[in-house]
This record gives C-alpha cells, sequence and structure tokens, in this order.
C-alpha cells in the first residue's frame, strides 16, 4: 500500500468519476427505454406488442460486452461512422438493461387494480390520460424496488467498458496493478470503491422510493431493526396465546 503513489491514486480516482458518468449516462437511456418498450407491451394493438416483446427478447438474450463489441467495431464498416468507446458503452448498457427494465414498467402497470383502469374508462379518460394520472402514480412507488437492483448491476456492468480501454475504475485499476505488480492491494481498493457507490446509490433511490409512496398517500415505511423485530415477534405470539387461551 505504501507504493501507491499520489498519481496512482489520482487515477483510481479519475476512474470513479467515468464509472459515475457510465452509470448516469447508461441508466438515463435504459429508464427511456424501459418506459417506452414497458408500455407498449401494454398497449391494445397486437403489432406494438409483438414489437416491443421482440426487442425485449432480442437485447436481454444478448451478451452486453457482445453488444459492445458489435456497436464499437461492427456499426463503423456498416454505417462509415465510428462511435467513441465511452458512447458504444453508454449505448449498448442502456438498450441492454433499458430491456430488462422494460420488464419492470410492464409488471408494475399490470398490478395496478383493474378497477382502476375501469374508473378511468367511465370518466371518459383517453388511453393517455389512463396511463398518465392514473395507472404510473400507483405503479411507479412498484417500480423503485426493483429498478434500484437493476441499478446496482449497471453499475457494476460497467467494468466491461474496461476492455475497450474506457478509463473507469476497472482500468484504472489494471493499469495500476501492472505498474505495482500486485494485485491484493489494488482490487481491493476498487472493490471498496464499487460498494460505496453502489451504498450511496441505495441510499438515493431509497429516499425516491419513500418520497414516491408519500406522493400516493402510503405511510413511509420506518427501519426496522433487529429489536422492532423481536417486539413484532413477541406480540404475534402473545396475540396467538391469547387466541388459544380464548378458543378453549
Amino acid at each position: 500500500m505504501t507504493d501507491l503513489t499520489a498519481g496512482l491514486w489520482e487515477l483510481l480516482f479519475k476512474g470513479v468519476w467515468v464509472t459515475v458518468q457510465l452509470t448516469v449516462f447508461s441508466a438515463a437511456l435504459g429508464a427511456f427505454v424501459a418506459f417506452v418498450v414497458g408500455v407498449a407491451r401494454t398497449h391494445r394493438l397486437w403489432i406494438v406488442r409483438f414489437l416491443s416483446g421482440l426487442y425485449m427478447e432480442i437485447f436481454r438474450g444478448t451478451s452486453a460486452l457482445v453488444l459492445m463489441f458489435w456497436m464499437f467495431f461492427v456499426l463503423p464498416m456498416a454505417f462509415g461512422w465510428q462511435l467513441v468507446p465511452m458512447w458504444a458503452a453508454v449505448l449498448a448498457l442502456g438498450l441492454s438493461y433499458g430491456a430488462y427494465g422494460s420488464e419492470i414498467v410492464r409488471g408494475s402497470l399490470a398490478a395496478v387494480a383493474p378497477a382502476q383502469q375501469e374508473a378511468g374508462i367511465a370518466l371518459s379518460f383517453s388511453p393517455w390520460q389512463r396511463l398518465t394520472k392514473i395507472l404510473l402514480p400507483q405503479a411507479w412507488p412498484e417500480m423503485i424496488p426493483p429498478a434500484n437492483n437493476l441499478l446496482i448491476e449497471l453499475l457494476k456492468g460497467t467494468a466491461l467498458v474496461s476492455v475497450l480501454g474506457v478509463g473507469d475504475i476497472t482500468f484504472g485499476a489494471a493499469l495500476v496493478r501492472n505498474a505495482l505488480g500486485e494485485s491484493a492491494p489494488v482490487y481491493t481498493i476498487i472493490l471498496v470503491m464499487y460498494f460505496v457507490l453502489a451504498f450511496l446509490l441505495t441510499r438515493v433511490m431509497r429516499a425516491v422510493e419513500r418520497k414516491a409512496k408519500a406522493g400516493i398517500g402510503q405511510a413511509p415505511e420506518k427501519g426496522v431493526g433487529v429489536l422492532r423485530k423481536l417486539n413484532i415477534r413477541q406480540q404475534t405470539e402473545t396475540s396467538r396465546d391469547f387466541s388459544s387461551a380464548g378458543g378453549a
């Protein structure tokens, strides 16, 4: 650890900034794709459902790494223009994880009670009004927990971009490792870096979830610690014993 000079530390922290940018840009593209494809999969026209489902199956069943190579090496030969490695990576990750996210959107919309949809029809709402005023406000809080898991997977998936020479955390760690000839300290440090980024991302998403639930009148969930769990269990056992005694 004493061999990690200021220059090597700077290289690693520049990699953190690149990883954050990759995550934000890919997540923005993925969220857009997930919303469009997820809503399209609930459309009344079968052709729209078919095409959106075909997209989801293709990109969900394709390796993000291979797609990244395809966009960086094959697209120039097919169309005559070259993507920079950063944007080839963002495009590949956003399209891939957007396909996964579309299932979150579709499932959350489908989970809204059918009576809510019927109420919108009774009020003569258009399909767009039913989507924006009834379905999405209720489905949005349910999307956040699985979307949080997908964002963390995306964060970790950004390590793939190092194969294109993008200077993310993993790429910087590889350079430091080659310079020092040591693997354990370097990769331990980047493990901690990824954990810290994932932890911060989870805290942000938890705050978004609380705000979304408050927006539809749901009380925010309180943290359930060990003592609270024991109290809940004790209350449950007491109620069960009381019910048994009353039945006897």
